[in-house]
């Protein structure tokens, strides 16, 4: 009797999360995702690949790392120097942050497109809605009159105006099959992905290793940052090395590990 009512007060409090726990915001945004599953949002895959990345978070300590900030700069700088960008939604993307993604596209200005693997008009309708509901205005994705070459799938499905005719668009979350097609049309590619080493970071002209939300917001102050200083932006997009920096994440991902057993970081 006792156990039975044990099982049943964790049932009921599942959802309560003390603020102090060491893990509280890590623990809300699977929350978060679990909910936007039953809402039809989010994929049971999605939550697969959300927990794949933020493996590689606790590997950072959970902190924008100096290769983060320094790719984070490059994509505020090659976002504004864009004729048409675009930033990108998937459903991962829009239950994580929405507002920041609306808070990247008003700021720069860009584009917002909502794109899927996992594509059905029903789910395209309810992750449109969710942007707008958040404060998205004009989003594309409901109509797609164009397909981007290479790709089989469902995720070719785009709209001419939006990532079709990009020429810098911002790819949060995305497999790398997508990314590569999105490169191989001549665009700048720039991926928030959390394994430096993935193909879609490999692909990328501009590899973002960073949890979403610390991304958007960094990106979001390099923008505000930068707007109008063209000798800035010049700058900053001509002495970056995707594969150098790339490099660097690992090496500063290493070098955290190891400071585990030699006094700390």
């Amino acid at each position: 009797m006792l156990l039975h009512k044990s099982i049943s007060t964790v049932r009921l409090r599942k959802n309560v999360i003390p603020t102090d726990h060491p893990r509280y915001r890590s623990l809300k945004v699977r929350e978060a995702l679990s909910e936007m599953v039953d809402k039809g949002l989010v994929t049971q895959t999605g939550l697969i690949s959300h927990g794949r990345g933020e493996a590689f978070d606790y590997l950072m300590g959970e902190r924008s790392l100096a290769s983060s900030l320094k790719a984070e700069r490059v994509a505020a700088a090659h976002l504004l120097r864009a004729r048409n960008p675009v930033v990108c939604v998937n459903g991962n993307a829009a239950a994580l942050d929405p507002k920041n993604l609306i808070a990247l596209a008003k700021e720069v200005p860009a584009k917002l497109e909502v794109n899927l693997f996992h594509r059905t008009e029903k789910r395209m309708e309810l992750l449109i809605s969710h942007m707008e509901d958040n404060g998205a205005e004009d989003v594309l994705g409901r109509d797609p009159d164009a397909r981007i070459p290479g790709l089989s799938s469902d995720r070719a499905l785009c709209t001419k105006a939006g990532i079709y005719d990009s020429d810098v668009i911002l790819v949060p979350i995305e497999d790398g099959d997508r990314a590569k097609a999105l490169a191989d049309m001549g665009k700048i590619v720039i991926s928030i992905d959390l394994n430096p080493l993935s193909r879609t970071s490999k692909t990328a002209a501009v590899s973002i290793s960073d949890e979403m939300t610390r991304a958007l917001e960094n990106i979001i102050e390099a923008v505000k940052e930068m707007k109008g200083r063209q000798d800035i932006i010049e700058g900053t997009i001509r002495s970056f090395s995707n594969e150098n920096n790339r490099k660097d994440m690992i090496d500063e991902i290493c070098s955290l590990l190891a400071s585990e057993f030699n006094g700390g970081a």
